[in-house]
């Protein structure tokens, strides 16, 4: 249809040109990306037909084109569709397609069908902002011939007024998503690093993963080893999980990247990567995935993943949020580790490894605790007889060996559930239990055995002394009362074999 020059011809040109200016406010005017879409609608439907409408949004880097906003028969739909962006006329050429009656490549041009009645005319505008497509704006109508040439071009002018806007708004939300990004994970880094159990450490940061990027699942993968890229999975979590303890021997070009390269690895396709093992394949069901380097004291050891269900290009962004996540859990780790080895070193025994009279009490009071309610507890104290003498015959470092090997026996006879630490000097208290005073006996009898023909003890006649309490509910209430009667037991025998000695029928024990 040619248009006129008359007075109907001008009004028109005005009435579109308000419509342009008032779609310009309005759209120029909204941040909000989604109401942005629906306001672009709204304002086109003033003037077209915009019955059946749709904006897709052009990623220029991944050739994708994914429709963001639909309307259909006038009622707007819930959509998820992606397709090659080149594939579109619109936006390799950034120019309007006009479609007078064609049904099948209006399906193609404008990324929308009728609903009850296929559409059959339609046109579509690139949405372009300094020379870049960004995406395209689409309408459509069941019949032929709806849409004329000054249509496309209004919906050009609106499509580059909206252009302008829809970036804007992208950049502003991209803005404030970085923003609380960021927040995010300072607040996170601040948790981790106030977290002193390494394994509450991991479950933070599979936590963080989830609570910061748009994945399904994450997941901490550890090294069995320095030299090893074997390992296991020690925490996972997400709609997509791992079992804790699965194992997991990287591929080769895995360990290259994140092991020798520390670098980040991107598998697109899980399904059909070699790189994933087939057990761990089964409790993935395809989609795509991403790992980086977890670095503890210049060490790598583990991988931080993350997952999604769907196939994904995974990108520099993504990657460098879960890097700044790994050297968060880096951090962490080691201060949690840390932690541990000063914990364990205040509560260890330095000379021969054994839990100090520290940890000793803070078994003992939990045991106690246990045995007020009726589970048994015996505890032996021993007494190397004579220690300070062959100390100072023989000098401190084999004293200290003996200290050492005598550990060593009573640790070995014991059970492992049971404690053995060193009291102090010569002093040594195994906690055994579950276990009476026959118990007791036995192990005893376990350990003298052991000295007699001990490689390192024997040759220096060592014996002890040793001294057996039961736990008693009705005569004991705490520990300090529970180690006075073995004791006391300890030095009644200790008598005993003194006068035995002074009358001549004493032997060693």
């Amino acid at each position: 249809m040619a248009p006129s020059d008359g007075p109907t011809a001008r009004s028109n040109v005005e009435a579109r040109y308000k419509v342009l200016l008032e779609a310009g406010r309005i759209l120029t005017s909204t941040l909000s990306v989604e109401e942005l879409y629906a306001a672009l609608h709204e304002e086109t439907a003033k003037v077209l037909s915009a019955d059946n409408f749709s904006v897709s949004l052009y990623d220029q880097g991944r050739d994708l084109e994914r429709v963001v906003f639909r309307v259909q028969d006038g009622a707007p739909q819930d959509v998820d569709l992606e397709f090659r962006g080149s594939d579109s006329e619109v936006i390799r050429s950034n120019h309007g397609v006009l479609v007078e009656d064609d049904a099948e490549k209006l399906t193609a041009l404008a990324r929308i069908e009728g609903g009850e009645r296929a559409c059959r005319s339609g046109i579509a505008a690139p949405l372009a902002h300094h020379g870049r497509v960004i995406g395209a704006v689409s309408v459509c109508s069941p019949e032929p011939d709806a849409y004329t040439s000054d249509d496309l071009a209004l919906l050009q002018g609106i499509a580059d007024v909206a252009a302008i806007a829809i970036d804007n708004a992208l950049q502003f939300e991209e803005i404030e998503r970085r923003r609380k990004e960021a927040e995010r994970i300072e607040e996170i880094g601040r948790v981790l690093t106030s977290e002193r159990d390494p394994n509450e450490v991991l479950g933070r940061v599979v936590e963080a993963v989830l609570d910061v990027l748009d994945v399904d699942g994450a997941a901490v993968w550890q090294r069995r080893g320095r030299e090893d890229a074997s390992g296991r999975i020690t925490d996972s979590g997400g709609d997509i999980v791992i079992p804790v303890g699965t194992p997991w021997e990287l591929a080769d070009e895995l360990e290259e990247a994140l092991i020798a390269g520390r670098r980040p690895a991107i598998v697109d396709d899980i399904a059909a990567s070699r790189l994933i093992p087939e057990h761990l394949r089964e409790h993935l069901n395809g989609g795509s995935g991403i790992a980086v380097p977890i670095v503890v004291e210049d060490e790598v050891v583990g991988a931080l993943v993350a997952g999604s269900r769907q196939p994904r290009d995974f990108g520099a962004e993504e990657s460098a949020v879960l890097q700044r996540l790994a050297r968060q859990a880096s951090v962490a780790l080691e201060n949690a580790r840390l932690h541990e080895t000063l914990r364990a070193l205040s509560l260890t025994d330095p000379l021969t490894g054994l839990p100090n009279r520290r940890r000793l009490q803070l078994h003992l009071e939990q045991e106690v605790a246990a045995a007020r309610r009726g589970r048994p507890l015996t505890v032996v104290v021993f007494d190397i007889d004579n220690f300070k003498r062959v100390n100072d015959a023989e000098g401190h470092l084999v004293g200290d060996d003996i200290l050492r090997s005598f550990a060593h026996v009573l640790v070995e006879e014991n059970r492992a559930m049971n404690l053995v630490g060193r009291y102090g000097g010569d002093e040594f208290v195994s906690v055994l239990s579950d276990s009476d005073r026959e118990g007791a006996k036995q192990y005893l009898a376990r350990v003298q055995d052991r000295l007699e023909s001990h490689a390192q003890l024997a040759p220096h006649d060592v014996s002890v002394s040793m001294g057996i309490a039961e736990f008693d509910s009705e005569e004991m209430q705490s520990v300090e009362e529970l180690l006075s009667v073995a004791d006391l037991d300890m030095y009644r025998i200790k008598a005993e074999r003194r006068a035995q000695r002074a009358s001549g029928t004493g032997t060693k024990a």
